[in-house]
């Protein structure tokens, strides 16, 4: 699917595929993206990214009760 926004035309798919790639990354993976960037706002996003996948993980062991 691609969404148009005046001229911009987005690849809907291919941001999907994108975020499918992201989720399936481990702890040492983002920790090697962050060792790795080459610039602030790099290391920045995959801290980011990082967080999020951690926070993702510590809603699941929530729910499950295993906390």
């Amino acid at each position: 699917m691609i969404v148009y926004w005046g001229d911009y035309m987005c690849d809907v798919k291919k941001y999907e595929a994108i975020f499918e790639e992201i989720m399936r990354l481990q702890p040492e993976d983002t920790m090697q993206l962050v060792l790795e960037a080459a610039t602030e706002e790099q290391k920045n996003f995959y801290e980011m990214i990082g967080d999020f996948l951690l926070q993702n993980k510590q809603r699941q062991v929530i729910a499950r009760n295993l906390f």
